[in-house]
């Protein structure tokens, strides 16, 4: 399993992974990925201050803009030592700052993002709107982190599936974001998915939603879950051919939401998590579902997502949904 925290990513690791993500992900955008709390100065500045806001906040370089936040150059680590050499240090920012700079508009795809990392070979680049201001950074490290933390995916080919898998773990009666056995019969919702009722599709997740709204007024919150759920239990009724369940835990950090189902299983996770991939049959899309947006509408909304299945052994979905944020 991926972690930002605690993880050793060098440039190759990073290279290597942004190359598997490549076509998996290829929706997301520089506005998806940017990190907004951006510390910046002005052209008024000196040099030592630059050179002391980056140590102490442990940062590699600095965006120059205006007041009003018009991106105007950018100071790194390189522009310190020239002017540390140079005995400049003490001079304004806007006599030594880079202004020839390279920036992203928000709506780059991350097939534009890579490969501009990829020719530049820059750390990191601003994302600026049509006008020049300045709206975000992105480093490679930014684009991993941000898909890890928006999305929380563990593929069926990943340690994870290792260890439920092949070591015969039965991962029905196991948490797979925690590792801990499951205790189904604590859980605050419990809802039986009939199959054979296709216009039934939908109720879990409608109980679902009403329940938590007698525990929590986060209408977000309670959208998301609700959102995510439906999509999983209509994935049971359309592409099982087997009973499952939904249960739901709930306390005042995160709500959890499990989703099993003891049927067909999925053959290729990974195909499926793209958008538009669907199995469904032309009866089934007649009826209005099938259009391939299950899984990544429920990666989509979900804060942590596991998904464990085998081919005719059934399918098992975790997510959790934090209250305060997306951790």
């Amino acid at each position: 399993m991926l972690s930002r925290k605690g993880s050793r990513l060098t440039e190759r690791n990073v290279d290597d992974l942004l190359e598997k993500l490549r076509g998996l992900f290829s929706d997301i955008t520089a506005k998806d990925i940017m990190v907004t709390n951006i510390i910046s100065l002005t052209k008024d500045r000196t040099m030592w201050q630059a050179k002391e806001l980056m140590r102490i906040c442990k940062i590699s370089g600095v965006p120059i803009v205006d007041n009003d936040n018009h991106l105007l150059g950018l100071v790194s680590i390189e522009d310190i030592i020239l002017a540390l050499e140079g005995n400049h240090i003490t001079d304004p920012i806007e006599k030594h700052m880079t202004k020839d700079l390279i920036t992203f508009a928000p709506d780059v795809d991350l097939e534009g993002l890579i490969e501009r990392f990829n020719r530049y070979r820059y750390g990191r680049f601003p994302v600026v709107d049509s006008e020049g201001r300045l709206l975000g950074i992105i480093s490679k490290k930014d684009i991993i982190g941000a898909i890890l933390d928006k999305f929380r995916i563990i593929y069926v080919h990943d340690a994870r599936r290792k260890e439920v898998l092949e070591r015969n773990v039965d991962w029905f009666d196991r948490s797979l974001i925690s590792g801990d056995y499951v205790e189904k019969k604590s859980a605050d919702f419990l809802f039986h998915i009939d199959y054979t009722e296709v216009d039934m599709a939908g109720v879990g997740s409608a109980k679902l939603k009403s329940y938590l709204k007698t525990r929590t007024d986060d209408d977000s919150l309670v959208r998301r879950v609700s959102i995510a759920c439906y999509e999983a239990e209509v994935n049971v009724v359309i592409h099982s051919g087997s009973e499952g369940y939904i249960y739901a835990w709930y306390d005042e950090s995160v709500i959890r939401v499990r989703v099993e189902d003891y049927g067909k299983g999925i053959e290729n996770v990974e195909q499926a998590m793209k958008e538009g991939f669907s199995t469904a049959s032309d009866h089934v899309r007649e009826l209005g579902f099938g259009a391939g947006m299950g899984l990544p509408n429920m990666r989509r909304y979900s804060d942590k997502m596991v998904v464990v299945s085998e081919a005719r052994k059934g399918v098992v979905v975790e997510m959790n949904f934090y209250r305060n944020g997306r951790k």
